[in-house]
């Protein structure tokens, strides 16, 4: 084989993969499934009572202090997602806004240790993306909303999103 033709085959074998690639992406082949469970929302900046929450990241409820089952359970699932991230459950936090007044009572509160109660505001609502009681949300250790999922959500999808983001996150 010739000298050109061993150059020519050098540079055909490294173009080839990104040149293919790029043809894939082009004409439709694009991956269509993304890799995490929550869907992720435009980050926005949130105060209130998260904003003594800083630097963690924070698993957000919204229910009334009535709690029915449904409610319960998002607080169960909220609270074994955390205590499952093992050496990383000191980065969430989980903070459960009640609406509608009134004060949860104590058999669930006790279920519940470690989650921090607040009030939620009108505003508050509104800052967060859509029926705040049909979703679980996630906030940046920033103060910024970022991630929401279903209110009935998997706790193995969950908790595999909240494992690859603390991997890769270097804060919170």
């Amino acid at each position: 084989m010739s000298p050109r033709a061993k150059v020519a085959l050098i540079f055909a074998v490294c173009v080839a993969p990104p040149v293919l690639a790029w043809l894939a992406y082009d004409h439709g082949w694009a991956p269509r499934r993304a890799a995490n469970y929550g869907e992720l929302l435009e980050p926005r900046p949130l105060d209130g009572p998260l904003a003594a929450l800083r630097g963690k990241w924070v698993l957000v409820t919204f229910d009334e202090a009535s709690c029915a089952p449904a409610c319960e359970r998002k607080l169960y699932v909220v609270r074994q997602a955390r205590l499952a991230l093992g050496k990383d459950a000191g980065r969430i936090e989980r903070l459960w806004l009640v609406t509608g007044g009134g004060q949860p009572g104590a058999r669930l509160l006790g279920a519940i240790e470690g989650t921090r109660v607040a009030a939620a505001s009108a505003d508050l609502e509104r800052a967060f993306a859509g029926d705040v009681r049909s979703h679980l949300y996630l906030v940046d250790p920033l103060g910024n909303l970022m991630m929401r999922y279903p209110s009935d959500a998997d706790p193995a999808r969950l908790i595999k999103d909240l494992e690859r983001l603390l991997k890769y996150s270097s804060i919170g």
